[in-house]
């Protein structure tokens, strides 16, 4: 039987941090060896917040490597730049003739990034993400799309599209369906609920084991606990949820030494740290390999968008065959 196709991207914004990992990366590698995935360098999307275009490429490098360095096999799925696929922005006009303003103004991800970012007036491509998004997914047949929680909303506004094209010119496309991340969203070092470089509060695929070390000793803990032996709450402190993802076996003790006041915030961090730095240095391993050899990692690069092309442009004729454009 033929494999169920998955397209899975991010915008390129350099080198990833482990929220990227947990949210994403680590359920990718997963789903490979089950599921024909393709996944998506989805430098267009970058322009819907930035119109700036000089770190996009580079960017899109130092992503790849990331995900070449946790464990994506570019044998297995193809890894490709939206821009290098031009039927992406073919596809994108078309469907956006499918969907009205009035739905895509509803899509509550867009209210969220408009006040995250402090927009006071959407672009016509910001309110348009998702149908590209769609352009995306449906392109390659995507049967899933591995999300979080906060994505669900644009994979139902690709269904509703799917389905109002099959109706309108036929059968093409199947309707895609979200995969939830179990560990959707790994808070900030600063208690923030969303890890970002721009907030500055990210552990780093690439940081060595002082730098973790660095920047756990500054994160938040319980603010009521001050020093050891003072009691603390594990469910209100960043780095006991940190420690649930990264070191479960020891999550038990720790709740019970944080409650009673024996576990000590400092030793929690560094303990936590080295937990990190543990999954962390085969990454790095690999991400200094990658480095040294530019030319594998463009290879890998030129091969991906080759392979990705040839199904866009078999998509594309039976969307034009069906719609009577050929």
């Amino acid at each position: 039987m033929q494999k169920k196709r998955i397209l899975s991207g991010m915008r390129p914004t350099g080198k990833l941090h482990i929220g990227h990992y947990v949210g994403a990366l680590e359920n990718w590698i997963k789903l490979q060896d089950d599921y024909q995935s393709f996944h998506l360098i989805a430098d267009y999307h970058v322009l819907t917040t930035d119109l700036n275009t000089d770190d996009i490429y580079q960017n899109s490098i130092e992503m790849l490597i990331d995900w070449l360095s946790t464990g994506l096999d570019p044998v297995k799925s193809p890894m490709f730049r939206q821009s290098q696929i031009k039927e992406h922005t073919e596809l994108h006009l078309i469907l956006s003739m499918l969907i009205t303003v009035n739905r895509l103004e509803r899509n509550p991800t867009l209210k969220d990034q408009m006040r995250d970012l402090h927009i006071e007036h959407v672009i016509y491509g910001h309110l348009g993400y998702p149908v590209l998004q769609t352009a995306d997914i449906l392109l390659y047949k995507g049967n899933f799309v591995p999300v979080g929680e906060d994505q669900v909303p644009h994979v139902e506004i690709s269904r509703e599209i799917a389905r109002r094209f099959n109706n309108h010119y036929g059968k093409v496309f199947p309707e895609p369906e979200p995969l939830l991340t179990k560990f959707a969203r790994l808070p900030g070092l600063d208690g923030n609920a969303k890890m970002s470089k721009s907030l500055n509060n990210t552990i780093l695929l690439s940081d060595d084991s002082d730098t973790v070390k660095a920047k756990l000793k500054k994160a938040v803990t319980d603010p009521q606990k001050i020093r050891k032996g003072d009691p603390g709450r594990p469910e209100v402190c960043l780095i006991f949820s940190y420690h649930k993802k990264f070191n479960p076996e020891e999550v038990p003790d720790i709740e019970a030494n944080c409650k009673s006041g024996a576990l000590g915030c400092v030793d929690c961090k560094m303990n936590c740290a080295s937990n990190i730095s543990a999954l962390l240095q085969p990454i790095i391993e690999k991400r200094n390999y990658y480095e040294k050899h530019l030319d594998e990692v463009k290879d890998i690069l030129n091969d991906g968008e080759t392979r990705a092309r040839v199904d866009a442009q078999k998509t594309m004729i039976e969307v034009r065959e069906k719609m009577k454009l050929g």
